[in-house]
């Protein structure tokens, strides 16, 4: 049986996609969004093996560097990006992440607790 937890987490961020197709060209433009962030992180007992609290704070501190230096990544970069920086703290943990602009379209990724190779 695999046990994992989860946080949440929003941030507003604006971000743009300088390749977008033109069908969606304002996309090319900074735009504002209110960026949702669901992490499940695998645990190995019931007892707290992972605070839930101490983990949502190292969640939203990982989310400023994103706001502040990965505008123009995906909600799939920036899932990698989550990902690789919980793996450091917490290694060798299965992991899904779900990342959507305003809690209407994003990604949804899981991870075997590898570290990702570039």
């Amino acid at each position: 049986m695999d046990n994992y937890i989860w946080v949440t987490a929003q941030k507003e961020m604006v971000h743009n996609y300088p390749d977008a197709p033109d069908e969606v060209d304002y996309l090319r433009n900074i735009h504002r969004h209110i960026f949702h962030f669901k992490v499940y992180i695998e645990v190995f007992h019931d007892n707290r093996d992972i605070e839930f609290i101490m983990f949502k704070h190292d969640v939203e501190e990982w989310l400023e560097y994103i706001k502040q230096k990965l505008m123009k990544k995906s909600c799939e970069m920036m899932s990698d990006y989550l990902y690789k920086k919980v793996n450091e703290k917490y290694p060798d943990r299965k992991m899904m992440i779900s990342v959507s602009e305003d809690n209407e379209n994003g990604s949804f990724k899981t991870y075997d607790g590898k570290p990702l190779t570039e």
